[in-house]
């Protein structure tokens, strides 16, 4: 297993409150992670930072190898609701902090079986021979509205309120997140990525840098310049990993 990331501020915005991590827990598993932060400039990379320590810190005092399926999905659940408690407190007990929440996705690969956890609009995917899937649903208002058939998938891309989320860590007491698995064989590949990249790219032309890169380690930067290209007003941060 390879894994590789990449974070940047974009073309826009000033500070990057995007975050990512990639830890081995052991010598067949790996653990990544995606966080977007948001609350403005004071608090947003504090919420992406804070939910990203809490939530790694608590599946690495949790795992064990050989862990089965119900006891994965249990640790990931608990992480999620430590960083979230965690994140809201904060937010509650500092005045500069109100407001302030992240997104989260990690994917916890285990040999050939990954289990995927999100809350909000990062995203991740599947790359294989059969071409790409996506493993997450967006926590979005706009994923709403293509459900109930308001709105097509392409317009959904240009929808004016496109980046506002009804899921997150730390705005609420309590939050939502959804976990799903996928098996895997060697040569696939998994892809997370923040909005700021799935806002400037269609899931096709992602498939495409994935498979067709020359070389995979690569592929973050070649992701993240096809953004930057295409203006990137929000940060871009992705992580890939290649069984």
């Amino acid at each position: 297993m390879q894994c590789w990331g990449l974070t940047d501020p974009g073309c826009v915005r000033p500070q990057n409150q995007d975050i990512y991590r990639i830890e081995q827990l052991d010598r067949n598993s790996t653990l990544c992670v995606i966080c977007d932060g948001m609350g403005g400039a004071k608090s947003g990379n504090v919420a992406s930072k804070l939910a990203s320590d809490v939530f790694v810190e608590e599946i690495q005092s949790t795992w064990k190898p050989g862990m089965e399926q119900k006891q994965i999905d249990s640790m990931l659940s608990s992480a999620v609701k430590l960083a979230n408690f965690t994140v809201f407190d904060q937010a509650q007990q500092f005045e500069e902090f109100n407001g302030m929440g992240t997104t989260l996705v990690a994917v916890l690969i285990q040999g050939k079986e990954a289990t995927v956890i999100h809350v909000g609009d990062s995203r991740a995917y599947a790359v294989d021979r059969e071409g790409i899937r996506r493993l997450t649903e967006d926590h979005s208002l706009v994923q709403m509205m293509v459900q109930r058939g308001e709105l097509t998938q392409e317009q959904a891309r240009t929808y004016p309120g496109k980046n506002y989320i009804t899921r997150a860590i730390g705005t609420e007491t309590v939050t939502e997140c959804d976990i799903s698995h996928v098996d895997l064989e060697r040569g696939d590949c998994l892809l997370l990525c923040s909005d700021g990249l799935s806002n400037m790219m269609d899931d096709q032309e992602i498939l495409f840098e994935v498979v067709h890169g020359v070389n995979k380690q690569y592929c973050c930067q070649r992701l993240l310049e096809i953004a930057k290209n295409r203006g990137a007003p929000d940060n871009v941060t992705s992580v890939l990993v290649q069984i």
